[in-house]
């Protein structure tokens, strides 16, 4: 695969699966903007890639919950690179587990404080929706462009404590991947979403069964982004794709 000319936009893309999706874009030839609100450690990363003498990487100080940031990002994106072929969102994660919601003071859902959700809602769920209202402004001028949100299996599972999560990833994974199809469809614009099971982003996640018998390594899902992007990934657009080594269809006694 190769995305030379090609420009691309990852949220999250400090450290995690945003970061290495921006390394393997630039190291395939393409522009990047690695959006994360970090500052310090995005300078650092945004080095990296350059110094590869690759694919070329801008880095913008972002907030996914503050639209005239994002505006901002995209902004800055067509200054520097001209277009935006494409766009993941990768920022993300459950909110209890993100703002160290002490699970004795906070038992229950019902206890946890509201604005703890509100955090999960608005980076998991507003987040991408906030991103696909702007760069699809650029999409449509273009007449191409590609949007992969990234879901979970939490979305189809569920969870009785961090609700949050799978009600803004089930969001992701069917009404708002669906409806950018259907709306992009006239301007050459596909979206998709990938949704993985458990991935070794974090040791936990090895403790998550699949009928593999094993997590996801990150690269793994990435593959599947880039392939997405690629020419022979063209195909396919509004569909949600588990890559879940299986733990979607297992048998589940609870």
């Amino acid at each position: 695969m190769t995305f030379e000319g090609k420009v691309a936009i990852s949220t999250g893309a400090a450290s995690g699966m945003g970061l290495l999706f921006a390394q393997n874009w630039a190291s395939l030839g393409g522009n990047v903007v690695l959006c994360d609100v970090n500052e310090t450690v995005l300078r650092e990363k945004v080095e990296e890639i350059n110094s590869k003498g690759k694919g070329k990487a801008i880095g913008i100080v972002c907030d996914v919950r503050d639209y005239n940031q994002i505006c901002n990002a995209r902004d800055m994106a067509v200054k520097e690179f001209g277009s935006i072929d494409v766009m993941v969102n990768f920022a993300g994660g459950t909110a209890v587990r993100m703002r160290n919601v002490d699970r004795k003071e906070y038992p229950e859902f019902p206890d946890v404080p509201i604005d703890v959700y509100d955090w999960g809602i608005d980076v998991n769920l507003k987040g991408p929706f906030y991103f696909a209202h702007a760069v699809l402004k650029q999409m449509r001028e273009q007449k191409s462009g590609l949007i992969i949100n990234i879901g979970s299996i939490t979305g189809a599972e569920g969870d009785g404590y961090g609700m949050d999560y799978p009600t803004s990833k089930a969001g992701l994974m069917f009404g708002l991947t669906k409806s950018i199809a259907q709306y992009g469809s006239k301007y050459g614009i596909r979206c998709v979403c990938v949704s993985p099971g458990p991935v070794l982003t974090r040791a936990a996640m090895s403790n998550m069964k699949t009928l593999m018998g094993r997590a996801a390594e990150p690269q793994e899902i990435i593959d599947l982004c880039l392939f997405l992007a690629s020419d022979k990934g063209q195909f396919i657009n509004g569909e949600n794709i588990m890559i879940d080594g299986g733990r979607n269809a297992m048998n589940r006694c609870w």
